[in-house]
């Protein structure tokens, strides 16, 4: 799968709480979700994000509670990839299981800007900033998380199983 679009960056410690507040988790609407995502801490963000568009964050990311509104929120939001230095457990593993793709690799958080145009293969976990021409490499993930992910969730790839 390749991912390309526009980076939207944060620092360390993003948390859930701040992806999507609490106060919006009375909706089990992933639309509803995504029109309250990051507003607390990016009130613009909902305006300015479109549909493949990717985040870039620094340690840390997804950390607070294990809700899983918050990946869902992203993705609904048009968020096709999150990088990052490193990611909470938990978030990381809801991620997976609603088709978000997340990558950690420190060396491409170094050298990627708020606005920067990049590419993603995610089978080879090759991430281009196509602003600076600067190649990075994640570790991809194995073929059984990739199905997961290209099915677009967990349920969605065990239905595809049946």
């Amino acid at each position: 799968m390749i991912v390309k679009g526009t980076v939207h960056r944060y620092k360390s410690n993003v948390d859930t709480d701040v992806i999507i507040p609490a106060r919006y988790l009375n909706t089990a609407s992933a639309q509803e979700l995504a029109a309250h995502c990051m507003e607390d801490i990016d009130p613009g963000f909902c305006t300015r994000v479109k549909a493949g568009d990717i985040i870039v964050a620094e340690d840390n990311f997804g950390c607070g509670s294990s809700r899983e509104h918050a990946p869902i929120a992203l993705k609904a939001s048009g968020i096709a990839l999150v990088i990052a230095n490193s990611f909470a457990r938990i978030f990381y593993r809801n991620a997976i299981n609603i088709g978000l793709p997340i990558l950690e690799c420190p060396e491409a958080v170094r050298n990627i800007g708020a606005g920067d145009e990049v590419r993603c293969d995610l089978a080879k976990g090759e991430i281009e900033n196509l602003t600076t021409g600067m190649t990075f490499r994640a570790q991809p993930f194995p073929p059984f998380i990739r199905r997961i992910i290209d099915a677009g969730g967990l349920m969605a790839s065990l239905k595809e199983e049946t």
